[in-house]
């Protein structure tokens, strides 16, 4: 595998350049293992902006960029037209192994909107270019050993319906990604239930029953390590006790839904909190946050999150 990663600079009116600038400055990493897709001028703007002297050191993917458009806070079409091209290049670059995984910084979904490009996220967007032979993309997220994988991804609550079919796919697909990329000989998994208690035994709910039962049966009769549908507020009351000692009961946490799973590994681990999109050939790695237009302007961004995400990139790729 190519141990070069691409890193995209997202939506240059949020704090992408900004958190790519102070990423790289924190971190040592040899030229030869970095590749930007961007634009220079955009990381010369945001100097003269905010009196930085330095530009990242590395090899920059030119994107096409209009300066009169830089206007950080400001949602825009073609910064949402940039991100685009920028992820879309590093796409390129993955399929064509200049490049072995992918770090990406922020992009606003309203601005892809904006630019005619229909997806509720980046993870779509690299579902949609690099997925092959019925690959699906899955959202994971760590904090050193603490992982969270989502079961759904990015949609209205009305719409999550957990199916014995979902949970089997998704269960073999992590189980062989934990073993493949963590290296993890024999991974164990903790599901949360659906509904409140667990559906307490059909009185809130049928699905624990008719659904997970049977997944995890089948699941468990393959060889795959998963608890019952446990209540997610008991379980992740339990993963916050254990990330306090640094040791997890289990690799990973699966949540059915958005809020069910990224609320407690962010109100834990923030900063340190890393998005990574599995199922796919190649890797990528992105910061647990937004584009922060709020505070784009002002140069007070953190980058511990982004940081983790490049480390976590490299590392994976190695």
């Amino acid at each position: 595998m190519n141990n070069k990663i691409c890193i995209t600079i997202g939506d240059y009116n949020g704090i992408g350049p900004e958190i790519t600038i102070k990423a790289l400055e924190m971190l040592a990493i040899p030229k030869d293992r970095v590749l930007l897709t961007g634009n220079k001028r955009i990381f010369q703007n945001f100097n003269s902006r905010h009196g930085y002297t330095k530009i990242p050191d590395y090899e920059i993917f030119e994107i096409p960029y209009d300066e009169k458009d830089y206007n950080p806070g400001k949602e825009t079409a073609a910064a949402g037209e940039f991100s685009y091209k920028c992820l879309e290049a590093a796409c390129t670059l993955a399929k064509n192994r200049v490049i072995g995984a992918i770090a990406t910084a922020p992009v606003s979904k309203n601005a892809l909107h904006l630019a005619g490009h229909d997806f509720s996220g980046q993870t779509e967007v690299l579902e949609k270019l690099l997925a092959h032979n019925n690959q699906k993309a899955e959202m994971l997220f760590t904090a050193g050993n603490f992982r969270v994988m989502l079961l759904t991804r990015h949609l209205p609550l009305s719409q999550v319906q957990i199916t014995k079919e979902l949970i089997f796919e998704k269960f073999v697909r992590l189980n062989g990604v934990l073993k493949e990329k963590f290296h993890i000989e024999e991974p164990s998994f903790a599901l949360c239930a659906l509904n409140p208690h667990a559906g307490e035994n059909g009185i809130l709910g049928r699905d624990e029953i008719e659904e997970f039962i049977p997944a995890i049966s089948k699941l468990t009769d393959s060889g795959i390590k998963i608890t019952r549908p446990m209540p997610a507020d008991t379980l992740f009351a339990q993963a916050a006790a254990d990330f306090r000692t640094g040791v997890q009961r289990y690799d990973c946490y699966v949540a059915c839904y958005h809020d069910q799973g990224l609320i407690p590994i962010k109100m834990l681990a923030m900063d340190e909190c890393v998005n990574t999109t599995i199922g796919l050939d190649v890797i990528r790695t992105s910061p647990a946050h937004g584009t922060a237009y709020d505070i784009a302007p002002y140069c007070c961004a953190r980058a511990e999150s982004m940081a983790a995400a490049i480390q976590e990139a490299l590392r994976l790729c190695s």
